[in-house]
Formats: C-alpha cells, sequence, structure tokens
C-alpha cells in the first residue's frame, strides 16, 4: 500500500470528500466504518444507505504505479547484466482441484503446469463466473505468436540451459483460493503467502524436503513456519488435498486446451500430461 502513496492512476473507484479513494472493502482497515459520503465512480452521491444493493466503486477498479513506488523494490530490478532466477511462481484462481502450492518434478513438467495454468473467472473478466478460463504462463493477451510455439521456446530453453551444465530455476504453481463447502477462502492469504515462499526459499537451500505428490512435490505441514497463524493440519490438507475425480475433469480442460493449439504442440506436454493422468489413477 505504500507504494500507492503518490503518482498513481486510479479507475472506477469511489472519492471520499476529502478527495482520497475509496473501494469496497477498505472499511476492514477503518475499524469496518463506512465513510459517512462519497462520490461512486459513476460520480454521483454514495452513502451507507445504498450499500450494498449500489456498489461505491466498480467491480472492476484498478490502479496503476510505477515499480519504482514499491519501497521493496529490489535494487537489482533493471540491471542491464540481468540476476540469477532460482524459481519460477505461476499461480491461477482456482476455488478447487489445484492445491495451495506444488513444485514441478522437472522442467518440462513445470511447463505444463504454466501452460495448463487457469483462473475461474470473477466480475473483473467478460463472461460467466466460475468458468476456468485458461491463461498460459499468464501470457494469453500478451503472446503475440502461436502460444504451442511459445511453449517449445520454454522446453528448448531449459535443453539449452541443461546441455550448458547450469542449474535450471525451480518451477512452482500456487493457488491461494481455495475454498471450503461455504465457499470461504480456506487459506488466509495475502502477508501469509510468505509462509509458503519461505517453503520454497528452504527447497532451493536444501532445507525442505517436501513430499511427492500426484501433482508434483508439496510441503508437509511441519515444513512450513506456522509461527503466529492458527492453521492446523486439518486446514492444511482443505488446501492442498487432491481429489482424483476432480482431476480427471481437469485433465479433459487440459485436452481441449491442447485442440486448440495443436498446430505445433510439444510431444513433450502430450507425454507429460499422460504421465500425470497415470500418477493420479494409481494414487486412488
Amino acid at each position: 500500500m505504500r507504494s500507492l502513496d503518490r503518482d498513481v492512476i486510479f479507475t472506477n473507484v469511489a472519492l471520499t470528500d476529502d478527495g482520497d479513494v475509496w473501494w469496497e472493502g477498505m472499511e476492514k482497515d477503518h475499524g469496518g466504518q463506512l465513510p459517512a459520503h462519497l462520490i461512486d465512480w459513476k460520480g454521483q452521491d454514495w452513502t451507507p444507505a445504498d450499500a450494498p444493493a449500489r456498489k461505491a466503486a466498480h467491480p472492476n477498479a484498478r490502479f496503476t504505479v510505477a515499480a519504482i513506488n514499491n519501497p521493496v523494490l529490489d535494487p537489482a530490478w533493471d540491471d542491464p547484466a540481468g540476476v540469477p532466477i532460482d524459481a519460477f511462481i505461476f499461480g491461477g484462481r482456482r476455488s478447487s482441484t489445484v492445491p495451495l502450492v506444488t513444485e514441478a518434478r522437472d522442467w518440462t513438467e513445470g511447463v505444463y503446469m504454466a501452460a495448463t495454468m487457469g483462473s475461474e473467472t470473477t466480475a473483473a473478466a467478460f463472461g460467466a463466473q466460475g468458468v476456468v478460463r485458461r491463461d498460459p504462463f499468464a501470457m494469453l493477451p500478451f503472446c503475440g505468436y502461436n502460444m504451442a510455439a511459445y511453449f517449445g521456446h520454454w522446453l528448448q530453453m531449459g535443453a539449452k540451459l541443461h546441455a550448458q551444465g547450469a542449474k535450471l530455476p525451480a518451477i512452482y504453481c500456487v493457488n491461494w483460493f481455495r475454498k471450503d463447502e461455504d465457499g470461504r477462502f480456506v487459506w488466509p492469504g495475502y502477508g501469509e503467502n510468505m509462509r509458503v515462499l519461505g517453503w520454497m526459499i528452504d527447497r532451493i537451500e536444501g532445507r525442505a524436503a517436501g513430499q511427492a505428490t500426484a501433482f508434483g512435490i508439496a510441503p508437509a505441514y511441519g515444513e512450513i513456519n506456522w509461527s503466529g497463524l492458527a492453521f492446523d493440519a486439518a486446514q492444511f490438507a482443505t488446501v492442498t488435498g487432491l481429489d482424483v475425480a476432480a482431476w480427471r475433469e481437469e485433465f479433459k480442460l487440459h485436452d481441449e486446451l491442447f485442440t486448440r493449439l495443436a498446430q505445433g504442440l510439444p510431444a513433450a506436454l502430450t507425454q507429460t500430461r499422460r504421465a500425470l493422468e497415470e500418477r493420479f489413477e494409481s494414487a486412488r
């Protein structure tokens, strides 16, 4: 939030009477109190009496700020000589199926995880809500050529670095958005995500063994630093468990993606898909 102190472009937010910005949810940081008066995103007067039927901010409210505003930005963030990369982290927004965190067993499996990444649509996306929208490598809107060729580029890059004897970065898949049967988020998220990032660092530096699952390597409950957070093993199982039936349906969605990207699709990805499915079936 300190990144937003200056030089920020806000879109579709509400405005307070003293010229500050407001969107739904900010009341959590203000003792649960809503402002007595706002100008909503349409330029109309808004009071707490209008809630919840009329939102003060548009569901797609956004802000844009320069990276240099971030007080914890690494000094070498734009070093022209480059920086060492220890890991890639890819994540989607899924209410089920995909676990909290998993580490790919190898580079090809990591490319597969990133290639099949998806998120359930929300109010911030066009179309029906709750539908899984594939966004390979979070690059679908930005890739200017065949996505299958993009996958091939990643595989070729890994093979080239391996041939040079380089240590390949680890590849992780995260999902902070698993929900319980009542539709509530199980993982508390936000700053607590550092606990998962800490486990990744422990893995990279050889301090955590992890445990093999049908979908990569996952943390054991005792490998996460739980200091200051009441999150028991049963809750942890809720965000890390793998449902074989759900993954059968997930693989069908992967097949649909690969059918659309059949032209130039690397054979290594279809082979990885079969290996993953076999691993899930044998884990029943």
